[in-house]
């Protein structure tokens, strides 16, 4: 157990209501007079969550966009938020506010209020927001801890492009300089989409988002719901300037599982729901990709061709 797995481990002896959900999962669910109100948080830290030079438009972006992802992957409607602003240079805040204000737009989901405060001088900043979302009607909220054997494991999107979007933004990717830039804008301008995860939502057992890492977080699935997910790494769903920049080698998949900063839906759902699951993405235009199933059992497995295969040393980023 790491650190922040025995952190956690520790805080559920204090947060015990039900509406915590033993903090097994990505937020919280308060039910209020029939309606479930769902709620997360998230926080960009310098340095660790974006890099010092990121635009700062891109940085409240960002922090919009992952509580967002937060929502979706519960099945909830975006409603309103609270962040924190540590203030900083003038002209950084206010380019900030500006990105703040098109995410908000973007995501359809309201500034309600906040705090602000000053950090001592040269200290990384952190942004940090609270989502809340209500929980689609009629509907349980999906968690992490529901995964059932016989289920088919799903994703949403594209693997992976985050990853070489970081290595973008540092300035080590070269090539097709529109491959380069659609990369870039996946790692600084994420765009989870909750129609997507509240269509899923009657229809899975357990739905997540991808943000660690997608060997990492469905290894923390199986764990959650105490079963076996095996994944077909060539299944994983890889975009066309990924491949043009990295190419598709077993390597290069299992490193793309492994970057994180995705915010795709990853879920599990039974086999009979298949065809209402492409219906429902496609019906959004969005792309939806069976990559695994799940077995009675523990743990994270890989198939290449059909033949087991190790796991990577690194299944993704850990604090």
């Amino acid at each position: 157990m790491n650190g922040e797995s025995a952190f956690i481990h520790a805080l559920r002896a204090i947060a015990t209501d039900p509406a915590a959900r033993r903090l097994a999962d990505d937020a919280a669910v308060l039910q209020i007079g029939g309606e479930a109100l769902v709620l997360t948080m998230d926080t960009v830290v310098e340095g660790i969550h974006y890099l010092p030079d990121d635009p700062p438009g891109d940085v409240a972006w960002k922090l919009v966009a992952v509580n967002v992802s937060d929502l979706s992957a519960k099945g909830a409607v975006p409603v309103g938020c609270l962040y924190s602003h540590a203030l900083g240079d003038t002209a950084w805040d206010t380019a900030f506010l500006a990105g703040l204000d098109e995410a908000c737009r973007r995501f359809a989901i309201s500034l309600l209020g906040g705090d602000t405060v000053r950090m001592p001088r040269d200290a990384p900043r952190s942004f940090s927001l609270t989502a809340l979302g209500t929980g689609t009607r009629g509907s349980p909220v999906p968690s992490r801890t529901a995964v059932q054997p016989g289920d088919r494991v799903w994703v949403s999107g594209t693997i992976g492009d985050a990853g070489l979007g970081l290595k973008a933004a540092l300035g080590e990717l070269h090539g097709d300089p529109s491959a380069v830039a659609a990369l870039l804008a996946r790692y600084r301008r994420p765009a989870p989409e909750p129609r997507l995860g509240a269509a899923l939502a009657p229809l899975v057992h357990a739905m997540m988002d991808v943000s660690d890492g997608l060997l990492v977080d469905a290894a923390r699935m199986a764990e959650a719901s105490a079963t076996a997910i095996t994944l077909d790494v060539g299944s994983v769903p890889l975009s066309s300037a990924f491949v043009s920049m990295a190419g598709e080698a077993v390597e290069t998949r299992l490193t793309a599982m492994a970057a994180g900063d995705d915010y795709e839906l990853l879920f599990t759902a039974p086999p009979r729901h298949t065809n209402a699951i492409c219906r429902a993405a496609g019906a959004l235009g969005l792309q939806v990709t069976a990559i695994g199933a799940v077995a009675s059992g523990a743990g994270l497995s890989l198939l290449q061709d059909g033949i087991p295969m190790p796991l990577p040393e690194k299944l993704g980023y850990q604090h």
